[in-house]
């Protein structure tokens, strides 16, 4: 397709808003599916991705988007928007949407423990997405801060993004060097990052660490079936059993 410049420029704003409202509406059905008795959301999108009008990319639910391109291209559009007098009220739910998508993880941890001041939490994954050590707008610092603001002692462990992670957190948490010495005698665990690593971790591995065995899974990586036999277990869109 050959364009002028603004058509060009427009696209490639919309094609990464329209991606960004693919997942925070997945992350609005997740959390209603959560509320809702005996549905998982990881079956709703398989089922909707069937569809091909829809298709299913873009529909893991989770913990929101980060990156250096979905939130800067949202926040861009709707900076641009606002300059020609139009309001775009969707693109701003998906902004906050995303926004508080994060703290679903610390609520599922206060339902787990109560009060957080002085718990062990352990956070696996740090990066905004694996495959890389990008922090920006990386959903953990969200957590991070928001665990500490609570009280919580943080223990944090990712593959190659810890050297980035100092530099936004200093020595506020602690750093773990694998992701079994992370969850040593921890109160609970939230997988933040999905990493083949970490998918590879057994009931057992948390079951036999852990000083409490309660995992909050932000990233649907593991099998609530397998998982909650053996220890307490919440993922973002699990509903009530």
């Amino acid at each position: 397709i050959r364009t002028n410049l603004s058509t060009a420029e427009l696209t490639k704003y919309a094609s990464n808003a329209f991606l960004a409202t693919k997942i925070s509406f997945i992350n609005t059905i997740a959390n209603i599916c959560e509320k809702t008795q005996g549905v998982d959301v990881t079956m709703v999108a398989k089922a909707m991705g069937l569809d091909e009008r829809i298709g299913p990319l873009f529909l893991n639910a989770g913990l929101g988007y980060g990156g250096s391109c979905f939130p800067k291209d949202v926040e861009a559009l709707i900076a641009y928007s606002r300059t020609l007098g139009y309001n775009p009220l969707l693109l701003e739910a998906v902004e906050n949407v995303n926004e508080n998508q994060p703290f679903k993880a610390v609520q599922l941890c206060k339902d787990f423990l109560g009060d957080l001041k002085s718990k062990n939490i352990a956070i696996l994954g740090l990066s905004f997405k694996p495959g890389t050590n990008d922090m920006r707008e990386a959903k953990s610092v969200q957590i991070i801060n928001q665990l500490l603001k609570e009280g919580a002692n943080v223990m944090a462990y990712d593959p190659i993004a810890i050297s980035n992670a100092k530099l936004i957190f200093g020595e506020t948490i602690k750093y773990a060097s694998s992701a079994i010495e992370c969850l040593k005698n921890k109160d609970c665990c939230i997988i933040v990052t999905e990493w083949d690593e970490f998918k590879k971790l057994t009931p057992e591995d948390f079951t036999k660490n852990m000083r409490h065995s309660f995992l909050i899974d932000g990233r649907r990586i593991y099998d609530p079936g397998r998982f909650s036999q053996k220890m307490r277990y919440a993922a973002i869109g699990l509903g009530k059993t």
